[in-house]
């Protein structure tokens, strides 16, 4: 196939353009490469992409609405698998405009393109954001999520309405697809186990939020690569008689991590011990996550697995590589 991948830079992109080369299809990159961190590290991933002869690469912000037109205009897509958007919860709060631009508009721009070819399946990015404050776990597809607690929610959730309405007006089969803290190998420097992992390296006290009291449901790269690539391959399809072909997903591990226990791993990955700050939660954090996945293992056979030891161990490795130390 040939699919556009947007976010193409990204950690969650870099891994996903990968597999999908290694397995022999074209891809066509886009990403506007934004300091929202280092760029640097953006530009390290495409090197890694850019030699293969089945990959190309377009630097483009998807709230370019003309860009967008003539990219659409330009090539034929079977699949669109759209990974860009403006991420981080924190961020949202000081920075509401970013996400509006990029995950709204954007978001417009992509179903737009798709809708004008005749796309055979788009797949995007939503998060376990959504879920804001819900009590009740684990978070299940089926579950009202009304009460987004950060704007960044709050466009994740527009994403998976917007989608609804293209797959109800003109039958573009859509999945969303709702990650939980994806980690490891060539990650996002503002992701806690990134951070972390620096400050225990170089001898720092680390930030330790609502004094430990969370949990997240990490979720190891490759489980996320396979979700989406599976996800892919099998598009969305009515499931009842005149209604539209869309779905949505949870992406998680099924086994939410205590905080302190995540940071124990890390110490025993690094070889060291962490100097913990503990502070109160921040705003638009929520206490834990916990992702049911018996949805997507019905529909494609799959569900995250790799243990959380495993993947930060894999992760320490990249960063101490990465960056000689």
């Amino acid at each position: 196939m040939h699919i556009l991948l947007t976010g193409a830079a990204g950690f969650i992109g870099l891994h996903t353009a990968q597999r999908l080369l290694d397995r022999g299809d074209t891809v066509t990159g886009i990403d506007n490469l934004n300091t929202y961190y280092d760029p640097a590290l953006k530009h390290a991933r495409l090197a890694l992409l850019n030699g293969h002869p089945c990959f190309h690469f377009q630097a483009l912000d998807v709230a370019d609405r003309a860009g967008m037109e003539r990219l659409f205009a330009g090539q034929r897509f079977d699949a669109v698998v759209h990974l860009a958007a403006q991420a981080g919860v924190r961020y949202s709060i000081t920075h509401p405009h970013a996400y509006l631009e990029s995950n709204l508009t954007g978001f417009g721009h992509v179903l737009e393109g798709c809708r004008a070819q005749g796309v055979g399946h788009l797949v995007y990015a939503s998060s376990s954001s959504v879920y804001g404050g819900n009590t009740k776990m684990p978070f299940a597809e089926t579950d009202a999520v009304d009460h987004p607690v950060s704007l960044y929610a709050a466009t994740k959730k527009a994403n998976e309405l917007m989608a609804h309405t293209y797959s109800h007006l003109y039958r573009l089969p859509t999945t969303g697809l709702r990650f939980f803290t994806v980690y490891g190998p060539w990650g996002r420097p503002d992701m806690a186990y990134f951070s972390f992992t620096k400050a225990v390296l170089e001898g720092r006290p680390i930030d330790v939020f609502n004094h430990g009291d969370m949990k997240r449901d990490f979720t190891y790269i490759d489980d996320i690569v396979e979700g989406v690539v599976r996800v892919l391959d099998k598009p969305a399809t009515p499931e009842a008689a005149g209604a539209a072909p869309y779905r949505v997903f949870n992406i998680g591990n099924h086994d939410p991590v205590p905080l302190l226990d995540f940071i124990g791993c890390i110490e025993q990955a690094t070889g060291r011990s962490a100097t913990k700050n503990l502070l109160p939660m921040q705003p638009g954090d929520v206490p834990a996550t916990y992702a049911s996945t018996e949805a997507l293992r019905d529909w494609v056979g799959f569900a995250p697995s790799t243990p959380l030891a495993e993947g930060i161990g894999r992760f320490v490795r990249w960063y101490r590589e990465y960056h000689r130390v």
